[in-house]
């Protein structure tokens, strides 16, 4: 198989970058190691910036997320039985987020790659990318897993197939730098049939630790608890679950969380993570294969969109002007927004969560970082910025 670019991966990332070089007429395919139902069942939350949502829209998959989705014009941070507005919309000019699920956006950009006759090989195996360092790069796989090994000739190769991937491999360990912080604690995350019980987000930092309460639809909700990520998920009866949720989500003045049947719940370590450069010779690496973020912050989907986004720019440059600068800065245009929504989201990660390895001094100054953001327009308003997205650089 001959195409202009081979994705491996086909995650958000990797079906952004595809749907992208379509757009301009460059050719491009995906593997991808999962099936297609195990990738469109990979469920996450989804809190989506608004240049992404209107990316959606120039796309022209955003038709179920005008529909099913949640704008949001704020979220609600908690502490001390006390909640506080961040008025998102009033603090950036009108700007809101969207609350659509990964695993829907994920079905979204299949249903379109497919339908504008894009290739996307699932359940492939043995993948291994060579080449990088020449003027011709290849992608050897296994269609079938472990079936008759396929190749695909291309100008570029793309790794965007997440932290395990060959993608980051592929770029020599004595070039590559990687940046890493993992968080002694983790994530106990639920989906409940019940009513809503606020109209938006509320991030807490009470009682045992960080609690956020989202929603996933007028009957389904998400939620999630700080816990030991060591944790078994036996150890964590609903009983459990509902009294920790109402004690770090509970206020001064009677309000009741709506509780109702637990029907998923599992558990999630919590790390950060850089690698640089996040490109060698014809490679470049995109979304989980080049970072990870807690998800405190919202930023990992909108992070990942926004490299394939920077790199589809880049190579409508090279392809139709012959003109690669945009390709040979790729890594550093894409390191500055990284490193910012990285800042953004250890931010918020410490600052909503208890660490016991922390003093009480510093619990303290975390109480103090919610309290600067109730007092402070500009502390809000540089949070607000944040959460709703940077500008583009």
């Amino acid at each position: 198989m001959r195409v202009q670019v081979g994705i491996v991966g086909a995650g958000p990332a990797g079906l952004f970058l595809a749907l992208l070089l379509h757009r301009a007429g460059i050719s491009a395919v995906n593997i991808e190691s999962r099936s297609r139902r195990e990738v469109e069942d990979t469920i996450r939350a989804g809190v989506l910036e608004q240049w992404l949502v209107e990316l959606m829209h120039e796309l022209g998959i955003g038709g179920r997320m005008a529909t099913d989705g949640h704008v949001h014009d704020g979220i609600t941070l908690q502490w001390d039985g006390q909640r506080h507005h961040v008025d998102i919309a009033g603090l950036t000019g009108g700007k809101r987020v969207m609350v659509y699920p990964q695993h829907e956006v994920l079905r979204d950009l299949v249903a379109a790659r497919l339908a504008q006759g894009g290739e996307i090989v699932f359940g492939v195996g043995g993948t291994v990318i060579r080449g990088v360092d020449t003027d011709h790069p290849a992608i050897d796989y296994r269609p079938d897993g472990d079936g008759p090994l396929a190749t695909i000739d291309c100008d570029y190769v793309v790794g965007a197939d997440g932290f395990h991937g060959p993608g980051r491999q592929a770029i020599p360990k004595t070039l590559r730098r990687e940046y890493q912080k993992v968080y002694p604690f983790g994530w106990l995350g639920i989906l409940t049939r019940a009513p809503v019980s606020w109209p938006e987000l509320i991030y807490a930092n009470q009682g045992d630790g960080f609690a956020l309460l989202s929603t996933r639809s007028p009957e389904i909700q998400r939620m999630y608890v700080q816990c030991d990520p060591t944790d078994h998920i036996a150890a964590w009866s609903d009983d459990r679950i509902w009294g920790e949720l109402q004690a770090r989500l509970g206020t001064h003045d009677g309000w009741a969380l709506q509780e109702g049947e637990i029907f998923q719940k599992g558990i999630i370590p919590l790390r950060s993570f850089v690698c640089e450069p996040m490109q060698y010779g014809r490679l470049f690496i995109a979304g989980d294969a080049a970072h990870i973020v807690p998800p405190t912050g919202a930023k990992g989907l909108n992070l990942a969109v926004a490299d394939v986004l920077v790199l589809s720019r880049a190579l409508t440059l090279q392809y139709l002007h012959n003109d690669r600068s945009g390709l040979d800065q790729y890594s550093a245009t894409c390191l500055r927004r990284i490193w910012k929504g990285e800042r953004f989201s250890w931010y918020m990660t410490t600052m909503l969560h208890r660490n016991a390895a922390e003093s009480d001094f510093e619990r303290r100054i975390h109480f103090a970082d919610l309290d600067l953001v109730r007092t402070s327009a500009l502390q809000a308003g540089s949070l607000a910025e944040n959460y709703v997205g940077l500008p583009f650089d």
